[in-house]
């Protein structure tokens, strides 16, 4: 479905971290239109401003998931908690385009120079939370660092449900998590999407079905709604599950593979249209509490063009497939 005059123009007026992506997936501008904004994010807008924050040893913040100082200070006793910290600070430049090129050096500083804050374990190798070993992998493999080991470790820790729980490396849960699942699936699909390597392909899959039986909403068992989250629309969503980050998943995995939407899916789509205002826009829920770099998005109840992005595209995509 085509967009407004008035929607695209709105949206085409933003960050070229946001422009490159309305151009590509919007309004089908060619390649070398919308490779030609990307190229900005490197030195234009939030993606500057990001890099300007990097630490000389290769950081932000001083810390790997944690800023440096966090434990035991008084931020520590706020709700949330930071988004400064270098893995969500690549996260967001990897998925706002970013060159890679540009943070030549990047990983291999952090290998020399960042640990977890959880038994000290070297960055690149991960640690034993899946969601942090997601994010890991596909900034990994995105900064061209050999990620064969963390790669092989989902496969190794999917729970017999189908999908993964940040809590079951603890013995807290054996059943999957909404959250951690998708969180695993995204990292696995940018991995296979920016190597080639297919490896995971069929773990990828055991838990996406782990989704899809739930319908990417419900509780397998009694059917409920799994939780108010799944209708809770943010940007940036950092780790959380809804299901409009979820539906951007599955598309995503639809393009790579070719493959049609699947009819499971239906339901989550309702809910995404459902949630579009009269003018074509989606309205910016409740931002996770915690310290950040700066803003990239609107307050809470304003329209957002982050999520008016994720949304068009996802209906477009499954509108487009009958």
């Amino acid at each position: 479905m085509a967009i407004s005059t008035t929607l695209r123009d709105w949206l085409l007026d933003s960050d070229p971290a946001l422009r490159w992506q309305v151009e590509r997936d919007l309004i089908g501008a060619a390649p070398e239109v919308w490779e030609a904004t990307r190229s900005h994010v490197a030195t234009e807008g939030f993606g500057a401003a990001m890099l300007a924050e990097e630490d000389a040893d290769g950081q932000w913040a001083g810390g790997s998931y944690f800023p440096a100082g966090y434990f035991g200070s008084a931020e520590a006793e706020q709700p949330g908690q930071p988004w400064v910290a270098t893995t969500w600070s690549l996260k967001e430049l990897r998925e706002w385009g970013l060159d890679a090129a540009v943070l030549s050096g990047t990983a291999e500083k952090l290998a020399a120079n960042s640990r977890w804050e959880y038994d000290d374990l070297p960055y690149w190798g991960g640690e034993v939370d899946v969601c942090i070993n997601a994010f890991t992998l596909a900034t990994g493999a995105w900064l061209c660092v050999d990620m064969t080991d963390l790669a092989r470790w989902f496969v190794e820790h999917r729970l017999e449900d189908g999908g993964w729980n940040c809590e079951a490396e603890e013995g807290d849960s054996t059943r999957s998590s909404f959250h951690s699942t998708l969180n695993a699936l995204r990292g696995m699909l940018t991995f296979e999407r920016i190597t080639g390597d297919a490896s995971l392909r069929e773990a990828r899959h055991g838990g996406e079905e782990y989704l899809l039986r739930r319908r990417l909403m419900y509780r397998e068992s009694t059917g409920e709604l799994v939780g108010d989250f799944v209708g809770q629309f943010t940007y940036p969503p950092r780790h959380r599950y809804s299901a409009l980050t979820a539906l951007d998943h599955f598309r995503e995995a639809s393009l790579l593979e070719g493959t049609a939407p699947d009819p499971r899916l239906a339901d989550a789509v309702a809910l995404i249209r459902d949630a579009r205002q009269p003018d074509g826009t989606w309205l910016q829920g409740e931002p996770l509490a915690g310290r950040t770099w700066f803003a990239v998005d609107v307050p809470e109840g304003e329209p957002s063009k982050w999520l008016t992005l994720v949304g068009t595209r996802v209906l477009d995509w499954w509108d487009a497939a009958g």
